[in-house]
């Protein structure tokens, strides 16, 4: 029996999940959708890699007490 697109979508989210993924979901205003597609481009990462990445560099700048720096340089720079 073949599955539906619905199906075979909610069949692989509940495997993600059991891989202790979780989905985050979100609208890019445009300067980070501009930033996004460059991303993608140099990179040939996909969605999850960006958004992985992303959050884990976000991370490590506020572990190192860098938050501000980089809110600072993309307020400066126009991201």
């Amino acid at each position: 029996m073949a599955l539906t697109n619905a199906e075979k979508q909610r069949r692989y989210r509940e495997r993600q999940k059991g891989k202790g993924k979780k989905e985050i979901r979100g609208y890019l205003s445009q300067e980070a959708l501009e930033c996004y597609e460059l991303i993608a481009e140099q990179t040939k990462w996909s969605d999850s890699v960006i958004m992985s990445n992303a959050v884990r560099l976000t991370y490590a700048a506020y572990k190192n007490g860098q938050i501000s720096l980089l809110n600072n340089w993309l307020n400066k720079n126009g991201m």
